[in-house]
């Protein structure tokens, strides 16, 4: 017998200290980078995008693999190749933790817009406040110091 699968996730996470790392340069060859080891690792992803900030991916996960393990290659791998390849960018790292929010078939379209349209969305709203209103929409309790 197969296994089949739909697991689709939003997941999203920060620089440290969400220091503005992400260039527009950087994020151009980052998406793909993303891609890259996503691809490696079975993951698909549906959209990649985010701000100088933060990152947001939408990933089809496999049945072999859990979402923390997901993140975990993403940024790990992702970090090493920025401290690697940009010398100036040797600090570089993300921020502990992640958020991780289910989708369904019926709100692909959306999140991947959402997640494409990031440079719109946050001329007007930080990245603390569009991790707030995901949390609270998905029924998270939460103290503030899980937000430094």
């Amino acid at each position: 017998m197969h296994s089949f699968t739909s697991c689709l996730v939003h997941c999203v996470w920060s620089t440290k200290n969400r220091e503005p790392w992400l260039t527009l340069d950087l994020r151009e060859r980052l998406w793909p980078y993303l891609g890259g080891i996503a691809k490696q690792n079975q993951i698909r992803t549906l959209a990649i995008g985010g701000a100088s900030d933060h990152v947001h991916v939408l990933l089809s996960l496999p049945a072999t693999l859990s979402v923390a393990r997901a993140i975990q290659l993403l940024k790990g791998n992702s970090s090493k190749w920025i401290r690697e390849t940009f010398p100036k960018m040797r600090p570089f790292a993300w921020q502990e933790g992640y958020g991780a929010f289910s989708v369904g078939l019926s709100g692909v379209d959306a999140t991947m817009a959402y997640i494409r349209n990031q440079a719109d969305h946050h001329r007007t709203r930080s990245f603390r406040d569009e991790f707030v209103a995901m949390l609270k929409k998905h029924g998270f309790a939460y103290e503030e110091s899980m937000l430094a």
